[in-house]
């Protein structure tokens, strides 16, 4: 039996035609049931559904041989463990900074003043600004990022964006990309070493569909 870690939400829909196209389908719907644990067609693969980013800890720690992360929250957490064989292409957007509208934003970097940045992802935003050589206090937020400068908690914002609309309803505007954001499949390299014959053409079938759906 194979364990196949997603999350519910916008990687689960765009998955569902890659997983597909590799001919796995779920035989239930993670919104319409409440089970974690999901049978698929294959009697030798489910699905454990999961929060996204908790993810790469379920394959790491060889709790599923193989699941669907994004750039982001590898990025964050490491891939100690993993192999990352194929950008999937789906789950696209981008990790951005966010400021109010009317904050002048180069000025402020340059001013040598220290800001105060909110965001999910700290590591990321600690190495975007220790490369611009900008000294930041960062506030860890898990959600409502947008609220952080309107309230005065914060000056910018690091978070991900995909068409900017709810930053543009909230008075902010992107003004610096820091990264191109996409999901990967991962693979437990232990995993590997050991069930090459069950993953290694599931990870082959996989990066011929992403080809395909990228073509």
């Amino acid at each position: 039996m194979m364990t196949f870690a997603l999350s519910k939400g916008r990687i689960f829909e765009e998955a569902l035609p890659l997983l597909k196209s590799v001919g796995v389908t779920p035989l239930e719907s993670p919104d319409s049931s409440r089970k974690l644990i999901l049978a698929t067609n294959r009697a030798d693969l489910r699905l454990l559904i999961v929060r996204a980013s908790d993810v790469p800890t379920y394959v790491q720690y060889g709790a599923a041989e193989l699941g669907i992360a994004g750039a982001d929250v590898l990025a964050e957490q490491g891939a100690e463990g993993l192999v990352l064989p194929v950008d999937l292409g789906i789950g696209k957007c981008r990790m951005s900074v966010a400021v109010p509208n009317d904050l002048d934003y180069e000025r402020l970097i340059h001013r040598g003043a220290r800001i105060r940045v909110a965001t999910k992802y700290v590591k990321t935003a600690r190495a975007h600004f220790a490369e611009k050589g900008v000294h930041v206090d960062l506030i860890k937020l898990y959600g409502s990022m947008e609220l952080a400068p309107l309230v005065g908690l914060a000056d910018v914002i690091v978070d991900l964006v995909s068409t900017g609309g709810t930053l543009k309803a909230n008075g902010l505007k992107e003004v610096e990309k820091i990264s191109e954001i996409s999901a990967r499949l991962i693979v437990n390299q232990a995993a590997l070493k050991t069930r090459p014959q069950m993953l290694k053409p599931l990870m082959e079938t996989f990066a011929r569909a992403a080809r395909e759906r990228a073509a």
